[in-house]
């Protein structure tokens, strides 16, 4: 882009920055939701959780399904495209 268009687009910096935040927390948020090591804690709590009685069976895998699901994203690499969506 060039120096006019950098001077016509000056009170839209703001957004433009804004912006540029949002896709950098988010990015994060989806790196630490599919990290492996955190799908693998959360189901070693889901685990505990069934033990002590607070879930039943059912519940159990439902949330293991999902928990499954997440740390096959999460080894292949596929945690998102930058643009706060999965592969």
């Amino acid at each position: 882009m060039g120096l006019i268009g950098e001077v016509l687009l000056l009170p839209f910096a703001p957004v433009r920055g804004s912006g540029w935040v949002i896709r950098q927390v988010l990015n994060e948020a989806e790196r630490l939701y599919y990290d492996p090591a955190t799908v693998r804690a959360e189901l070693a709590r889901l685990e505990e959780r069934l033990e002590a009685g607070e879930i039943d069976e059912e519940e159990f895998d439902r949330q293991e399904d999902e928990l499954l699901e997440r740390l096959e994203i999460g080894l292949r690499g596929g945690a998102g495209t930058g643009d706060g969506t999965t592969r």
